[in-house]
């Protein structure tokens, strides 16, 4: 690039400066992100023809995803959360309060195969939101808190909810494929299956290389390695735990074919709404043939 014709453009951080450059290669714009060790300042480098229109492309950019504005940057910017995540403990915690002071629920919506197998589906579906003891309430909100902030924010807000949510079904499927019998209940598949999500966010970069399979591997057996940490333990449903993660490795994998989820606005809330009507709809069910 020749020095005497460039235009720069000043970024906040290196991943403002990552995501401004992937927009600029969206509309054919050659770019090149320099950064100053003595400043800490980081800049994208394009060609003075182009100056005025990859000013104009971030603008717009900046300006479609401002709604966003639960998704912010952690530690200089190296790591992305979606404080979005927030709105689903709450969710779980009015679920358990519901449960335990205004009406029974557990049972109408605790996960039993036998019940599912009988046409009851909705309990593949309600019994996440149910808890057995503020003990288990607080674990799932804690856990489910930061594995779905990081996940929202790698996929989007919408897109990451409703993958996590579908894991968790899938991890109660797995549970009544496997022991149609007794009932379990609890967020922790959904939980897992945000934990696949984050260990599939690296399938993003293809077999291109050796590197980029490389780095996939890494990401997946990460994932693993937490998921043997976190989902086994005493009085846990393991099968439930392994289909959420199982699934939402799969929903990962599938996702990374989809260019920037996470600011795709039309997407995330299309899935977002389908998310309220995942919750409302098995609800309604479960309420409407138990009054």
């Amino acid at each position: 690039m020749n020095e005497s014709a460039q235009g720069r453009i000043a970024a906040r951080s290196r991943r403002q400066a990552m995501d401004w450059s992937l927009v600029l290669i969206s509309q054919g714009i050659e770019s090149t992100i320099e950064h100053s060790p003595e400043t800490g300042a980081w800049e994208l480098v394009v060609p003075e023809p182009d100056n005025e229109k990859a000013v104009e492309a971030i603008r717009l950019y900046e300006f479609e995803n401002r709604r966003w504005g639960w998704r912010q940057d952690l530690f200089q910017g190296r790591v992305l959360f979606d404080w979005a995540s927030l709105a689903w403990v709450f969710l779980i915690c009015v679920f358990y309060w519901l449960d335990a002071q205004v009406r029974d629920l557990r049972s109408v919506g605790v996960m039993q195969g036998v019940a599912v197998s009988h046409g009851q589906w909705w309990r593949l579906f309600t019994s996440i939101w149910l808890h057995a003891d503020p003990a288990h309430l607080a674990g799932n909100a804690i856990f489910g808190f930061t594995l779905l902030g990081l996940a929202m924010a790698r996929y989007g807000t919408g897109i990451g909810l409703l993958g996590a949510y579908l894991a968790g079904v899938a991890g109660n499927g797995l549970v009544w494929l496997l022991s149609p019998g007794p009932g379990s209940l609890g967020a922790s598949g959904m939980v897992m299956g945000a934990l696949g999500l984050l260990a599939a966010q690296s399938f993003r970069h293809g077999p291109k290389d050796v590197h980029s399979a490389k780095y996939a591997v890494i990401g997946l057996i990460g994932g693993v390695l937490l998921f043997v940490l976190l989902g086994f333990g005493p009085e846990t449903d393991i099968r439930a735990h392994f289909g959420g993660f199982v699934a939402g490795t799969v929903f990962g994998a599938l996702l990374s074919f989809v260019p920037r989820p996470a600011f795709n606005v039309k997407l995330n809330i299309l899935c977002g709404v389908a998310f309220t009507a995942l919750v409302l709809w098995p609800w309604w069910h479960a309420l409407s043939r138990y009054k």
